[in-house]
């Protein structure tokens, strides 16, 4: 899609707040090109409206609200997500209370009335965000990263505090795959979360009816899970919505570990941030160029050296890869021949993660192990002369397996084998290992591009 999009004429829905348990009613309108998406709170003198951005978010408890003076809509993400998901730029969502109707807890009800309206182009072209350099943010138990993509993906895995429902999923976000893989999926929260909810002001429309609520090991909904992942998705779901506030379309791959409200939305600053400082040449990780000059003889010796089939140590993965603590997570290389690559991590109770995922049951996420298997590719795409200098951005995961979790103490025997090479675009199979037992697999995709 190169141009900007709005509704083709108004959709409506009516319900009830999930969080205030207004009655509401909500009209999403059509609006002009480069005017964006604001709220319209037509129960106030003057129709005050509020802009769809992250400077003007509030409060990020349990939901996402933006404001404007003394003028607030709560609970905007899922709306947002919609919008977003169907690649909408430019709407008015007129609501007579302060909370969008909140529906079954999805975004399904807002997609069909999207439908229903139609979508249509608009003359403008649309201006996608594509990140310079990754983004990255670790925040509590959150971690995000934003890598350089030509669509938008996300990578999630979600997990309560205690480890329950750990969940993976990843997919694309375009329009088709917005609708039948995340717009389902139901907003949930644990039993014991409940009464400290009602006590803060929240979930007055609450019911079963718009949510999910697990309680121990049972899932209380008043229909069967409508994704095997669907607390994940619905993570992904908020993610869309939330970072639609940068107001504009993103081109990236974020992979996200524990995602929340408030997480989305700083990261989304960060976001915003880099999209409004000056652009410059792309500098993922690595040193700055002075640098990169200095060790230019020492980088030589050592593809020479890999050329040999040696084995390498830490500092020398630290001349090929230019990532740094705490995301270095190779510790060297057991051996290099043609187009396979054998190296290894060791997994000690120091990792940082291991403070939040999870306390007193430390496993090493699934994600981690996927950028592992990334990071050994990048080192066997880098040991080629001609690409001596360059930074190799992961970009996609197909396929990927968890077997078997892997505990402060393991070895992490990585073994990759490049399957195709074409330009500047890699594809590799990778597999980790411990005790010689797989423990997960995955394919990876990656882009090279000069430091």
């Amino acid at each position: 899609m190169l141009n900007q999009q709005t509704l083709n004429r108004p959709a409506s829905f009516s319900g009830i707040g999930l969080h205030s348990g207004n009655r509401v009613n909500m009209t999403i309108l059509p609006a002009p090109a480069n005017s964006g998406v604001r709220f319209r709170r037509v129960d106030l003198a003057d129709k005050p409206e509020i802009e769809a951005r992250v400077e003007n978010v509030t409060e990020t408890n349990r939901s996402t609200t933006i404001a404007k003076g003394n003028v607030k809509v709560h609970t905007v993400e899922h709306v947002l997500a919609a919008l977003a998901g169907f690649g909408i730029d430019n709407a008015i969502v007129e609501l007579d209370s302060n909370e969008p109707p909140i529906g079954d807890g999805s975004s399904r009800e807002f997609c069909k009335i999207i439908q229903t309206a139609g979508i249509t182009p608009q003359a403008e072209k649309r201006n996608a965000f594509t990140p310079t350099e990754p983004i990255e943010m670790e925040s509590g138990e959150t971690m995000m990263t934003l890598f350089p993509d030509d669509n938008f993906k996300i990578t999630c895995t979600s997990a309560d505090r205690r480890g329950r429902f750990t969940q993976f999923y990843s997919t694309e976000v375009n329009p088709k795959n917005w609708e039948t893989e995340l717009s389902h999926a139901r907003t949930f929260c644990f039993f014991e979360e409940i009464e400290a909810l009602i006590k803060n002001n929240l979930i007055k429309g609450g019911c079963l009816e718009n949510a999910v609520v697990i309680r121990d090991d049972a899932v209380l909904t008043t229909e069967p899970l409508r994704y095997p992942e669907e607390f994940v998705r619905h993570k992904m779901l908020d993610i869309v919505g939330d970072l639609s506030l940068v107001g504009r379309p993103i081109h990236g791959h974020l992979m996200a570990v524990r995602p929340s409200h408030a997480a989305n939305c700083e990261f989304a600053k960060l976001i915003v941030a880099q999209m409004n400082r000056p652009l410059r040449a792309a500098q993922a990780f690595g040193p700055p160029p002075v640098a990169a000059q200095k060790n230019d003889d020492k980088k030589k010796a050592l593809l020479a050296q890999m050329e040999q089939n040696a084995q390498l140590n830490a500092e020398q993965v630290m001349q090929i890869l230019p990532h740094r603590y705490p995301f270095l997570l190779v510790d060297g290389v057991m051996k290099i021949e043609g187009n396979k690559i054998t190296a290894f991590k060791n997994v000690t109770i120091n990792e940082p993660y291991f403070q939040g995922h999870f306390p007193g049951h430390p496993i090493m996420p699934g994600v981690l192990q996927l950028e592992t298997i990334a990071q050994v590719a990048g080192i066997l795409m880098l040991r080629q002369a001609e690409n001596a200098g360059q930074i190799a951005y992961f970009m996609a995961a197909n396929d990927v397996k968890w077997r078997k979790p892997v505990l402060p103490g393991d070895v992490l025997v990585v073994e990759v084998e490049m399957m195709k090479m074409r330009g500047k675009l890699g594809k590799a199979k990778g597999i980790c290992k411990v005790d010689d037992e797989i423990v997960s697999e995955a394919e990876v995709t990656f882009m090279l591009r000069g430091e």
